[in-house]
């Protein structure tokens, strides 16, 4: 094999694919040094599940050939990358991060896996969850098959939930991009505390066939990766109409950055408190520097507020009635008694306790939520707000210890965007944007439904005039 430099575990997409099309170095060499990086370095931080080299290895054999004929199959040929394990992959372990489903295999691929099959990307590695991807709500990291999810810039705070492995692994450098899931802040909250770019699409652009299911209309599978560009490669793989997921949207994505909309055009709603009084006084001047990065780009930021609505127990109540139908079977047997968090266990018990009456007045609520925000994008074209207000947690804190309190009678700001946002179906964008104490933060952009070209393009102009999401996690090697 030809020694990989350390440049290439953090290289972008373009960068590899432009390697490999050249033939400057072979799929097999790409694939046999990620995958055994994967399966060295995976498990430091608590974020592989199952590593498949043999299988990598066959792929990047057959990759190799079509490259050596002239097949191109586009950007993602012959890179490698690893999902998250509530996706099937056929004939290999897919457990959920649940003792439960320890031994659960199943005979058909994702659709995502299927796709990306397609354009010749290469799965390396299964990456850990925490258990049912958060269902029921947990309250230590831990609550995961594979131990807590450590963050690769401090082993000693936590990756965050529920799609750890793939935001640790792409933070270390193990895999150039990763598939995880958001239900209610999986993307947003991890690749914020682990200084990765990441994307939760619009609801039902890609399709949820093949993965766990959680909450049947909130679910969403989304890419992890090094910059907003890549992220829209990915993209434009993973999406599109399904007719084996319900909720899928019937429509494609086709990444188009030289159509997008020059940045004096668009507005940007925010509210400053969120950068201040809501922020973890270390986090502050980081983001009022991103901030100052952002505006620099001549977008123009308006103040702004979110609708007023409930939106956490909205969601909550969706997801319990939802999450409760699904896993009846699992509660009823009482194996749920396996799983590893005394709180989580207890949250799914009381999901068969929803009434129905909640449920469908919850969707009621929901229903108005969506059309607030389609008022609410008359005025602004994209919603900005921290991605988490401060640095990661340490591993082993009590994650349901309440924050920092904002001084009393300090307007709420956009707190409310993620569940807002997964109630309302958006999209949204996380980009990093500096350092609190050694550790990364991130912004959150989120749009109307389907404007995720708007997102990436502004992601990418931010990320022309920033180097945060090229840092890399000290010691890691």
């Amino acid at each position: 094999m030809a020694a990989i430099s350390l440049d290439l575990f953090f290289a972008p997409i373009p960068e590899l694919n432009a390697l490999l099309v050249k033939r400057e170095i072979s799929a097999e060499d790409l694939v046999r040094a990620f995958a055994e990086r994967l399966e060295r370095l995976g498990p430091r931080y608590n974020a592989l599940a199952l590593p498949l080299p043999q299988e990598a290895i066959r792929k990047a054999k057959r990759v190799d050939q079509d490259l050596k004929r002239g097949r191109l199959r586009g950007p993602l040929q012959g890179i490698p990358y690893g999902v998250k394990d509530v996706i099937s992959y056929a004939g290999q372990p897919t457990t959920w991060g649940a003792k439960p489903y320890a031994g659960q295999v199943f005979d058909y691929d994702a659709t995502v896996v299927k796709r990306l099959d397609g354009v010749g990307a290469v799965i390396t590695g299964k990456l850990s969850t925490v258990e049912l991807a958060g269902g029921g709500g947990y309250r230590y990291a831990s609550a995961s098959l594979t131990g807590p999810g450590l963050n690769p810039w401090h082993r000693t705070h936590w990756a965050g939930g529920s799609s750890s492995g793939p935001a640790a692994s792409v933070a270390a450098g193990l895999v150039p991009f990763a598939i995880g899931s958001e239900t209610s802040g999986s993307i947003i909250t991890p690749a914020s505390f682990c200084g990765v770019t990441a994307l939760r699409p619009t609801y039902g652009l890609v399709s949820r066939h093949g993965a766990m299911a959680l909450s049947w209309t909130l679910d969403k599978l989304g890419p992890f990766a090094r910059s907003a560009e890549d992220c829209g490669l990915i993209l434009q793989v993973i999406a599109g109409k399904d007719g084996n997921d319900p909720g899928s949207a019937g429509k494609s994505f086709y990444y188009t950055p030289q159509f997008a909309r020059a940045m004096k055009d668009l507005t940007i709603g925010y509210a400053p408190v969120d950068f201040t009084d809501h922020a973890d006084p270390s986090a502050r001047p980081a983001f009022l520097a991103a901030l100052e990065a952002l505006r620099s780009t001549g977008v123009k930021l308006v103040e702004t507020k979110l609708p007023a609505f409930p939106y956490g127990a909205v969601l909550s109540m969706v997801l319990g009635g939802e999450m409760g139908s699904i896993f009846e079977p699992l509660i009823a047997s009482g194996q749920v008694d396996q799983m590893a968090d005394p709180s989580q266990i207890a949250g799914l018990k009381t999901s068969q306790e929803v009434l129905a009456k909640d449920y469908l007045k919850a969707m009621r609520i929901r229903r108005r939520i969506q059309e607030a925000f389609s008022g609410l994008f008359t005025q602004v074209d994209v919603l900005l707000a921290p991605g988490q207000p401060g640095p990661a947690p340490r591993a082993d804190a009590d994650l349901d210890a309440p924050g920092p309190a904002a001084p009393e009678g300090t307007p709420p700001g956009l707190q409310g965007i993620v569940p807002a946002g997964n109630l309302a179906g958006l999209p949204a964008l996380v980009l990093p944007c500096g350092f609190a104490g050694g550790l990364p933060l991130g912004l959150q952009l989120a749009g109307p439904p389907f404007t995720e070209n708007t997102l990436l393009a502004l992601g990418r102009e931010f990320q022309g005039r920033t180097d945060w999401h090229k840092r890399r996690p000290p010691g890691v090697a």
